[in-house]
């Protein structure tokens, strides 16, 4: 049995430091006879952590002998910030396609046939995204592959009136065609590219997309053409006339040369006249 009334009337009372301000053991006496289980509690409830509130902190359970104990959060949960040293702006990157509008977009493998070695040979130029790209402002449509990871560019050509797909050896995932142009290597070069895909839908929406791409190219070159040939008829009704506009100016000076020497001989002519009237 336990007393806190103050005074410690039986033997073996024990004083030990409290672990904890709150707790004071000065208070509690033990019992004979009881003295270790009584011990083991009070030491028990001394040493037991506080209550914590679940909607302030972590959450607790109560153990078998009643005292609450804390239960740890879960190290899922934990989510430091740490302030970055240097701050760093953000810079945007332009891609040149700002202004371009994606016909079509597929993955694809490409090939280049190096004709430098003897024999030549099909090279892998990488795997990555196939892009068909319009340009509504300057008229033209371009292809542009990139490689994964890297973004190295892997082609970037414009397509013309005059190229043509065909199949690489009877296959329906792959197509051919030549290039007098490919700007891929900062150079242009003319190349002879090959490129695959994963299916025969895909092969087919590149070929679809591809002569979309040539049809735009063959109209705008027509218009260019005949905007070139109006440019050139216009030009030279321009020199035509002034042509004529030069021939009537030097008719006119030559009247006017004309005129003028009428003028001189008529002087003449009366000078003439006056010295035979003086001499008779």
């Amino acid at each position: 049995m336990l007393r806190r009334d103050g005074n410690i009337p039986y033997r073996g009372a024990i004083y030990c430091p409290p672990p904890q301000p709150q707790v004071c053991l000065q208070n509690y006496a033990l019992v004979e006879g009881e003295g270790v289980s009584q011990l083991s509690h009070i030491i028990n409830v001394i040493m037991a952590p506080e209550k914590t509130d679940p909607e302030e902190g972590s959450p607790s359970k109560v153990s078998e002998d009643g005292v609450e104990e804390v239960v740890a959060e879960e190290v899922g949960h934990h989510d430091p910030y740490f302030e970055p040293v240097v701050q760093l702006p953000e810079i945007s990157v332009s891609t040149n396609e700002e202004e371009e509008e994606v016909m079509v977009k597929l993955r694809c493998k490409l090939f280049r046939y190096n004709a430098s070695e003897t024999p030549g040979e099909w090279k892998e130029r990488g795997t990555g995204d196939v892009k068909i790209l319009r340009n509504a402002s300057m008229k033209t449509v371009r292809l542009l592959m990139r490689q994964d990871k890297t973004l190295k560019i892997r082609a970037n050509h414009y397509i013309t009136p005059f190229m043509e797909l065909k199949p690489n050896c009877d296959s329906d995932r792959a197509w051919v065609w030549s290039v007098v142009a490919d700007f891929a290597d900062e150079e242009p070069k003319r190349e002879c590219l090959a490129i695959k895909f994963a299916n025969a839908e895909n092969a087919r929406v590149f070929k679809e997309a591809f002569y979309e791409a040539k049809g735009y190219a063959t109209l705008e070159e027509v218009k260019r053409r005949e905007e070139e040939r109006e440019l050139l008829e216009e030009e030279e009704e321009e020199r035509s006339k002034g042509k004529i506009v030069e021939l009537e100016e030097e008719d006119d000076k030559s009247s006017s040369k004309g005129n003028a020497t009428e003028e001189v001989t008529k002087e003449m002519e009366k000078l003439a006249v006056k010295k035979e009237d003086a001499q008779d």
